[in-house]
């Protein structure tokens, strides 16, 4: 039986946004296929119920691997922590901002804020998602910061255009990597692509040939406060 494979596109997006990705896992062997949900209408609650439907309705006894970009992440932990991780195998997060979001804070308080943000304001005010998973989780982070959260401010150090580095740790992640793709762009970039097939194939990412890193499962926020941010982005 191959494996199962969900993605979970992010904000804006549809599951096409996931087509790229998904033919590619496709080809080497996985039964991918991507969620759709309405990530401006709904809460993420739904959204997490949503996808525990999909996990589901999948042929039994195999493991799902769970993929996510940018807010399509925050749903897979909102569903690992309200409905358990029975069946997941392994998780990839792709750009997510897991610890905060200064660009969708910013974003908020712009007079289009609620057109541009529809229901997904209530997710940026309420991170971080401090949900610790059991199953083994890689996160993909850019570093070309090209992307719509330059618009509405400078992002400070390392960042994608959309999310800074800080803000995608996740406590006891079993490797990361940061790759030179902007928010958008790693949905399209065939290094991503391998990197998440190399996650879910061993637990680790290629790096490159090297070594995947050792991370003691305590984020930039944890250690000194570094990142912190006001409610106003600042």
């Amino acid at each position: 039986m191959r494996k199962a494979v969900v993605l979970v596109h992010g904000l804006w997006m549809g599951g096409w946004a996931m087509q790229g990705l998904r033919l590619l896992l496709s080809r080497q062997g996985y039964a991918a296929t991507a969620l759709e949900y309405r990530s401006m209408a709904q809460s993420l609650d739904e959204h997490a119920r949503r996808l525990a439907a999909r996990v589901a309705e999948l042929p039994q006894p195999a493991a799902v691997h769970l993929v996510g970009h940018s807010l399509g992440g925050l749903v897979i932990l909102r569903c690992l922590r309200t409905y358990g991780e029975q069946r997941i195998g392994r998780i990839v997060l792709l750009g997510t901002p897991v610890r905060a979001c200064m660009a969708g804070l910013r974003m908020e308080n712009l007079a289009a804020g609620e057109r541009l943000l529809g229901s997904s304001r209530d997710i940026w005010r309420s991170l971080p998602e401090d949900y610790r998973p059991q199953c083994e989780l890689g996160v993909i982070a850019g570093s070309r910061p090209w992307g719509l959260g330059s618009l509405v401010l400078r992002l400070p150090g390392t960042n994608d255009g959309v999310v800074r580095l800080e803000e995608t740790e996740v406590a006891g992640m079993r490797d990361r990597i940061v790759l030179p793709v902007s928010h958008s762009g790693m949905l399209v970039s065939a290094r991503v692509a391998h990197e998440v097939a190399a996650f879910l194939e061993r637990g680790a990412f290629d790096h490159g040939g090297r070594e995947a890193f050792d991370h003691d499962g305590r984020g930039a926020f944890d250690h000194d406060g570094r990142g912190h941010f006001d409610r106003e982005g600042r």
